[in-house]
């Protein structure tokens, strides 16, 4: 008995011990692709520059795009450095966010608990949702003008439909089990929204925050068309009209790498909130 009990427990430990070498063998293994293919991409990159394959017109040497990034820091670029143009650019998004946020997650309740909600706003959801933000831009700037706030209108238009589908989904799949032993404990309707609805939701409206925050930067260079005097967008514009082509694919270098960082940002703090997400 002792010894199948000993081997019992054996057979019971080993699976919870070579699961995380296996999670760990797997992250070791998509770091190693990652770097791999941005290193063959670089190196594709300095090959058809330097060998003239390219003109440097259109394709600049990985060197003279660094040489613009420190130019543009130190010495601007259309009257503004590289700092200025990216806290303008970073103001607007999260600007947007802030109001998409407060306009979408209520929404996306009343979608997730209420057929009525759902009649009322998801016509309106789907109907925006597929809106190239191109399409309603000049509606915008006659409404608006081409004030900072048509700016941030466009982007936080085009951020409300991913945090809205995204709540609304994580408020319909509240477990019923929750609910009704929330309500056998005396639970009121707003003490269910807080303590039950709202955190289980919480890992999907983080979710959709994620999508619409790149849905916000996709949508940042138009919206800097719009008579902007800084911003990412508007010195990506500004460099194209002047063949400045170093700086162009400088600012698009820098905003993946701005976006690929609030990415991460969120995924960590979705992690902090919600680290039971994806483990049930």
């Amino acid at each position: 008995m002792t010894l199948v009990a000993e081997e019992t427990r054996t057979i019971a430990v080993r699976p919870a011990k070579a699961k995380p070498r296996a999670r760990n063998r797997h992250g070791r293994t998509r770091a190693i692709a990652t770097v791999a293919t941005l290193l063959a991409l670089l190196a594709a990159w300095t090959l058809a520059s330097s060998l003239g394959w390219v003109p440097a017109l259109f394709l600049p040497s990985p060197p003279a795009v660094a040489k613009a990034f420190w130019t543009v820091a130190t010495s601007g670029f259309v009257d503004a450095t590289l700092l200025q143009h990216l806290a303008a650019s970073l103001a607007r998004v999260f600007a947007a966010l802030i109001a998409s946020i407060v306009v979408a997650v209520p929404i996306g309740f009343a979608i997730g608990l209420s057929p009525v909600g759902r009649g009322i706003f998801d016509p309106i959801i789907e109907f925006l949702r597929p809106l190239p933000p191109l399409a309603y831009l000049p509606l915008v700037i006659i409404w608006f003008g081409i004030g900072e706030a048509s700016k941030i209108l466009v982007i936080a238009i085009a951020m409300l439909a991913p945090i809205v589908i995204s709540t609304a989904a994580g408020v319909a799949s509240v477990s019923r089990d929750h609910l009704n032993a929330a309500r056998s404990l005396g639970a009121t309707r707003l003490q269910l929204l807080r303590h039950v609805v709202l955190p289980s939701a919480l890992g999907e409206i983080l979710t959709g925050i994620r999508i619409a925050l790149g849905t916000g930067w996709t949508t940042l260079v138009a919206a800097e068309l719009v008579a902007a005097s800084r911003g990412v967008g508007f010195m990506i514009q500004s460099a194209a009209q002047f063949l400045v082509t170093d700086v162009v694919i400088m600012g698009i270098v820098l905003i993946a790498a701005v976006a690929f960082a609030l990415e991460a940002g969120i995924r960590l703090l979705q992690r902090w909130l919600v680290p039971w997400l994806g483990k049930s």
